[in-house]
């Protein structure tokens, strides 16, 4: 059987905008409920990265989520919503949700 994987990514600006760690930290922790709620699960978060073709951001996110219904609710989320208005001051970045590969 296979699993169908759903992702939500983040990744934050080249180089690293993280303007203010502190406040991003608060974001980090504001996440915390609505990706819980949610079932999303962390695949990639930060750490050690290699460019090897093109340029790439310096920090990478990924979440998974059951569905990609649940990658939207939870983006759309109150909580999450809340959520971003704290990082978004704090960090430059893109955001997309894409639908996981089935083989």
């Amino acid at each position: 059987a296979t699993t169908e994987i759903y992702t939500l990514s983040l990744h934050d600006a080249l180089p690293i905008y993280v303007k203010d760690a502190a406040v991003y930290d608060t974001y980090r922790a504001a996440n915390a409920k609505p990706f819980a709620d949610f079932g999303a699960k962390f695949l990639v978060r930060g750490g050690p990265q290699e460019v090897r073709e093109g340029t790439w951001r310096a920090r990478t996110v990924v979440v998974e989520f059951a569905s990609h219904a649940d990658a939207v609710a939870c983006y759309e989320s109150e909580a999450y919503q809340k959520a971003k208005d704290i990082r978004l001051p704090a960090s430059e970045g893109e955001l997309i949700i894409v639908e996981g590969y089935t083989s």
